[in-house]
């Protein structure tokens, strides 16, 4: 199966390319990548993942982190083709590319938050997400719950974890 066409990548563009859900694009990406034996952070998923996580703190106003992640997205797509060039198919490789350097851009000029479109390039990956999509029932993209998701949940899980670390012997 080539790797754009896995159930969770699929949910991955519909939260990316339908409303803008970037927290949920990180989380779905996250479980993906995390299935993949010997997964590490060089690999293409988490360009995608860093991207998303650009994108959510950059519509929040966290200019500063976003840009440092966007930036950081844009260079592990540079290795795409080298690490496994299945990457570069099926959706416009270039546009993307484009796309995450104009948002750096943007963001060095203190422009407003602009979302885009990853576009698909493979009928049957086109297909894959309409058919996925059809079935979700999806938050509006300018939605509290959507822009500031991370901030609606529990979190107490994580908040434990952060205080368990910080009490650690050094």
């Amino acid at each position: 199966m080539h790797p754009y066409h896995h159930p969770l990548f699929l949910n991955f563009i519909v939260y990316f390319n339908r409303n803008q859900d970037y927290f949920e694009c990180h989380e779905v990406l996250e479980e993906y990548w995390k299935s993949i034996p010997n997964y590490t952070k060089d690999h293409p998923l988490t360009a995608f993942i860093l991207l998303s996580t650009g994108l959510y703190h950059w519509r929040r106003g966290n200019v500063h982190g976003a840009h440092r992640t966007v930036v950081k997205a844009a260079n592990r797509m540079q290795d795409f083709s080298t690490f496994d060039a299945r990457y570069t198919e099926a959706l416009d490789y270039r546009q993307l590319v484009q796309d995450t350097e104009r948002v750096i851009s943007n963001m060095e000029k203190g422009e407003a938050f602009s979302p885009f479109t990853i576009l698909l390039t493979s009928a049957s990956l086109q297909r894959s997400v309409d058919e996925i999509a059809s079935s979700m029932d999806l938050l509006p993209a300018d939605s509290d719950a959507v822009i500031h998701k991370h901030m609606l949940r529990d979190r107490s899980d994580i908040l434990a974890e952060r205080e368990k670390k910080k009490r650690r012997p050094q």
